[in-house]
């Protein structure tokens, strides 16, 4: 394979046609910079598609693709208790990412990307020039392409970040997989439902979102031997789903946390599921991987116009800067209210609660930690404290 020719040069060579390839290929397209967008043909993550209302505004995305807005969420609890969070003069869109991820491409596509089909094999360095891109191609076989750079958005299971980033195999992954359905005529579409119950993960949750004539049910877990299968089918018959018609099966793994690094100090950069930017707790990612995607693509583009590649690292170190603190502390919420069907229960209780409520959806639409409120923070504080030491009751 190594001494097939390159046909092609670029600038940059995006690999992965998601949220955070296709948005690094726009981005860096605008900028006037010759782009390949390789993706593998007919990948669909499975996922929820909710998506905030600042992805909407940031990233410019039409009505049309909105196939839903929910206007609140149904928490429920290991014995069936119910909690509902009415969002406060705001949504959760909800995206079908079969449309939603083909869109940003052809967006991309129409900024100037050369976009392909084809599976990222691996990258050479000669001596004489930039690196080589080696994919193969269903139609043409294998093929190869020069690049000064490369923005790995190949997935949780990324070739091009095992290949190039110091650790990347070593990551921990939550296993997801989601039934799309057609959505019945008595069903509330303008509700999300999310299931904290051991039965259906004993370390994540169980969910059905609405698309407006599909919904998906889904769960996941890190859990080796845990049915998976097995609780789609409890979690349908949970909500009342069990006879809706089953339209396709999706899975994939959902990294739990981001990786330390992002790039090579060279010429790689990775981004999205590649880079680990999936919400710890819950499992929100399409946001965080057009953000991440964004910023590799600025990271490339101001080491092609001073020749430093020590500027990579700009990509993580923005992130990190403004979203870090919300990984955290997502992380420690997994860790801790997810362990028991006990602290489930205790955790549906909070979130009953007004303050958490509006707090909780205010950081969610605008992706930032609500700091106006310190009277509402303190009030969550010392409520939290009594659930966590047993002092407030469950129900």
């Amino acid at each position: 394979m190594n001494s097939i020719k390159p046909t092609d040069t670029f600038d940059v060579a995006v690999v992965g046609g998601g949220p955070a390839g296709a948005t690094a290929a726009e981005t860096l397209a605008r900028q006037g910079r010759r782009v390949l967008l390789l993706d593998r043909d007919g990948r669909i993550k499975p996922c929820g598609g909710a998506i905030p209302p600042r992805l909407v505004r940031d990233f410019h995305i039409p009505d049309h693709l909105i196939k839903a807005r929910a206007r609140s969420a149904r928490i429920i609890s290991p014995t069936d208790r119910k909690v509902d969070m009415p969002i406060d003069g705001g949504y959760v869109g909800m995206v079908d990412r079969c449309e939603f991820d083909e869109w940003l491409r052809q967006r991309a596509d129409q900024a100037g990307a050369d976009r392909r089909t084809g599976r990222f094999q691996h990258i050479n360095r000669p001596d004489d020039g930039p690196c080589v891109v080696h994919y193969t191609s269903k139609d043409q076989g294998e093929q190869a392409v020069r690049a000064r750079f490369v923005i790995g958005a190949d997935g949780a299971s990324s070739r091009v970040a095992r290949q190039n980033i110091p650790k990347a195999d070593q990551i921990p992954f939550v296993y997801a997989s989601h039934e799309i359905i057609e959505t019945p005529e008595d069903f509330d579409g303008t509700r999300c439902e999310v299931y904290y119950q051991g039965r259906l993960s004993p370390d994540f949750y169980g969910w059905v979102f609405p698309h407006g004539g599909e919904s998906s049910v889904g769960t996941g877990t890190a859990v080796k031997g845990f049915s998976i299968r097995k609780a789609l089918t409890d979690l349908r018959a949970a909500a009342g789903l069990s006879d809706a018609r089953l339209i396709r099966r999706e899975g994939a793994p959902l990294p739990l946390r981001p990786l330390k690094r992002w790039d090579n100090g060279r010429d790689v950069v990775v981004v999205g599921d590649a880079a680990g930017v999936v919400a710890p707790a819950s499992g929100e990612g399409i946001y965080y991987a057009m953000l991440s995607g964004q910023l590799g693509a600025e990271a490339v583009d101001a080491c092609l116009e001073t020749a430093d590649a020590r500027l990579l690292k700009q990509a993580r170190r923005r992130f990190a800067r403004e979203h870090g603190r919300i990984f955290w502390m997502l992380g420690i919420m997994q860790k801790f209210w997810y362990s028991s069907d006990a602290r489930r229960e205790r955790f549906v209780t909070m979130c009953g609660d007004p303050d958490v409520q509006r707090l909780t959806w205010e950081a969610y639409m605008n992706k930032r930690l609500v700091r106006a409120r310190p009277a509402a923070h303190v009030r969550i504080f010392i409520k939290d404290m009594a659930h966590l030491l047993g002092l407030a009751p469950s129900t």
